[in-house]
């Protein structure tokens, strides 16, 4: 019953760590048939962030193939044929040699679509620069401004760089594959992770020089730390969401923060003043007044405490011990669990045999070091 719109797209994913697999399960959680081809020694991601591994291969079949063996390339060559999409994450350069480019690739299969991550993208001087999600982030100007009122910029626990590369990366794909249907003509697309962070700090930020650093923070819209230690944050925008807080602080009732433009200037005093006022009460009195009173507050949570509540329940946010695609059609659930995180290589005999080979040839390969066994 769930909404599954790339059912019958077939997706050969060789990326690795965090953007391609990420970009590679928002797909197959959309219905998408997704091949994760790894090294003889897996992804990395395996070791680097088990969980986010397990996270971002559900739904997917595993096979593991030495792209640098000779006898690999007839593998690649049925793999493509049968596929819709190809996603690769390596630097600009290795996917030729490893001869699976999209001018390699595209002689397989009419209007394939084919996409390439990478840091900095595949032309440029900084096409071949080393880089992590950090990097990419610092240099897009994502750490260059703070997130709260008294706050020194921080680097978030998301990698988002990566995540929002992957996610630009699934928009293309599907924009691409909509592009295909109309025309029959495939596509090479070429993502820069770097890019995909500029791209999200300069929407919020825009591009002039010397730019107010704050314009982006509210002191009234932040984290504060209550009694017993929770953080809470206090949303606090609109002028009625402010006098429904004053209500309940009165002692904030003063001239200065009267108006929004009043409470940024004097928004050192005011920031420094909730601080004390918010380790008054516990995290559980600070919400349970401010639900009460019509005033946006959450408390800090971890995704474990997050998926027990009562919201995420009723929407069933999670299934089976994963987060379940965020969007419904119609009513329906976008995606839906069909299948675990395979181990290395895992589905290398199912899938070969579907691609034509028979069991003497498999266990050539093997023997030849072409595939690993699981």
């Amino acid at each position: 019953m769930n909404w599954l719109p790339l059912d019958g797209v077939r997706v050969v994913d060789f990326s690795m760590f965090v953007p391609g697999p990420f970009c590679s399960s928002i797909l197959a959680d959309l219905g998408a048939e997704v091949i994760k081809v790894e090294p003889p020694r897996g992804d990395p991601g395996r070791s680097y962030v088990p969980v986010q591994f397990r996270m971002e291969n559900r739904n997917k079949r595993g096979i593991a193939v030495d792209l640098k063996n000779p006898l690999s390339k007839e593998i690649v060559e049925r793999l493509v044929r049968k596929a819709d999409v190809v996603i690769e994450g390596f630097r600009p350069g290795v996917a030729k040699r490893l001869g699976i480019d999209y001018d390699s690739l595209k002689k397989h299969k009419e209007g394939l679509v084919y996409c390439s991550i990478s840091g900095y993208g595949q032309t440029g001087p900084w096409k071949d620069r080393s880089g992590h999600d950090v990097n990419y982030v610092a240099a897009a100007g994502g750490l260059a401004f703070p997130g709260g009122w008294l706050k020194s910029p921080a680097r978030s626990s998301l990698p988002v760089a990566d995540m929002a590369g992957g996610s630009f990366a699934a928009i293309a794909v599907v924009s691409a594959l909509y592009q295909k249907k109309q025309t029959g003509k495939g596509v090479q697309l070429d993502l820069s992770l770097f890019e995909a962070a500029f791209f999200m700090t300069a929407m919020r930020h825009g591009l002039e020089d010397n730019a107010d650093p704050r314009a982006h923070i509210f002191p009234v819209n932040d984290v504060f730390e209550c009694a017993d230690g929770a953080r809470l944050t206090l949303g606090v925008l609109e002028e009625h969401f402010w006098q429904n807080f004053v209500k309940l602080v009165p002692e904030l009732a003063d001239a200065s923060f009267a108006t929004d433009a009043s409470r940024r200037a004097n928004g050192d005093a005011l920031s420094r003043l909730l601080e004390k006022t918010f380790r008054q009460k516990t995290g559980a009195q600070w919400v349970e007044l401010c639900e009460t009173n019509d005033v946006p507050v959450d408390l800090c949570l971890t995704p474990a405490q997050s998926a027990k509540l009562a919201q995420m329940q009723e929407r069933k946010a999670t299934n089976k011990g994963f987060a379940t695609f965020p969007v419904f059609a119609n009513g329906k659930r976008g995606g839906e669990l069909r299948g675990g995180v395979p181990k290395l290589g895992e589905h290398a005999r199912e899938i070969l045999v579907e691609l034509g080979f028979d069991d003497g040839g498999i266990a050539d390969m093997v023997r030849h070091g072409v595939l690993a066994q699981p």
